[in-house]
């Protein structure tokens, strides 16, 4: 016999009402990069638009960093972590198979009647991660989540490689989604399409052989740039139309570009084929930042955020892309 299932409440609404960001202490410019690569300097400013980028440290951990954002976050939205529900990590560099660097996270927060979990959408994850946030809200079945991205791109990047070790680079940014009267987030759309999944990868599994074998056969990142880059500027305005046209805006009503901060040239490629309007702000936090994949979006929001260029409540839309290849994205209100 079937019995009725109890549910949760009607829907609601969902937004983000703090946010917060850990970038490392170390700064690096484009003449080191260019000392192990044999690249010029100005040529990878003028090819991905960035000029220097940040490393970590060994004392800064990707649950060190994770967690210094995530108290940020909760600062910022005047919240205690015992009144988060769940916390969910979007990362590619968390090292250990488990338990889930969210789990850490929680515990270090003091997050103790929380869950968590860690979910794998490379530079998309954020977006990913804020989509699941928001309809746990939504659906009540918690109040508050902190969605994290954190990444330390310099453990799975190969140092001498032309083609990748000018690009990434480590940081942590985090926010708060908890409920509101009106839509704060908006729905998402994403897709992802395996048949280009050799465009970006790893060189290889992590085996067995690993235990013995010297640390340069590891895997690392690796990337054909021509094909991400056609991929992305084919791909993402269309997808940016259909997140406007489910979220029942125009591109006028923009008050704020944050994607994913993979290569100036995507950000100002998009920039024209969209015809976003001059009045809106453009993130290009990868200028001093690099591209830190999962915490790129919250790092360049908060940039936005705190050199005045964007304000509370300003509507945003935001966009994630990379290997799968995968995108997500929504339109946002900025805490």
């Amino acid at each position: 016999m079937t019995h009725p299932i109890q549910t949760t409440n009607q829907p609601r609404g969902s937004r983000i009402l703090g946010i917060g960001t850990y970038r490392p202490d170390r700064v690096v410019d484009n003449s080191y990069i260019a000392a192990n690569t044999g690249l010029d300097a100005e040529w990878i400013a003028s090819r991905s638009g960035i000029r220097t980028r940040r490393y970590a440290e060994h004392g800064e951990s990707l649950p060190l960093m994770a967690t210094a954002a995530a108290e940020k976050a909760l600062a910022s939205a005047g919240m205690t972590a015992g009144q988060i529900g769940c916390v969910i990590v979007a990362t590619i560099t968390y090292l250990e198979q488990m338990p889930a660097l969210a789990v850490e996270v929680a515990h270090r927060l003091g997050a103790r009647t929380a869950t968590g979990f860690d979910i794998s959408a490379a530079c998309a994850g954020f977006c990913h991660a804020l989509s699941l946030a928001s309809d746990m809200v939504r659906l009540g079945q918690v109040d508050y989540v902190l969605v994290v991205g954190a990444e330390r791109m310099t453990d799975i990047l190969d140092h001498s490689d032309r083609d990748t070790a000018f690009l990434f680079a480590d940081g942590a940014g985090a926010v708060v989604v908890g409920p509101s009267a009106t839509a704060g987030i908006g729905p998402v759309v994403w897709r992802a399409d395996g048949s280009r999944n050799s465009a970006l990868k790893m060189t290889s599994s992590w085996t067995r052989d690993l235990r013995s074998g010297p640390e340069d056969s590891w895997p690392a990142i690796t990337m054909t740039g021509w094909k991400v880059y056609r991929w992305a500027t084919n791909e993402l305005v269309p997808a940016i139309q259909q997140i406007l046209d489910r979220s029942g805006l125009t591109i006028e009503q923009l008050d704020a570009f944050i994607p994913h901060q993979a290569n100036l040239l995507i950000t100002e490629a998009l920039v024209t084929e969209l015809g976003l309007p001059e009045s809106a702000a453009v993130a290009r936090d990868i200028i001093a930042s690099g591209n830190t994949s999962a915490a790129s979006i919250p790092l360049a929001m908060e940039q936005l955020l705190s050199s005045g260029q964007t304000s509370s409540g300003d509507t945003a839309l935001l966009i994630g892309f990379g290997a799968g290849l995968l995108f997500a994205g929504q339109v946002v209100h900025l805490p």
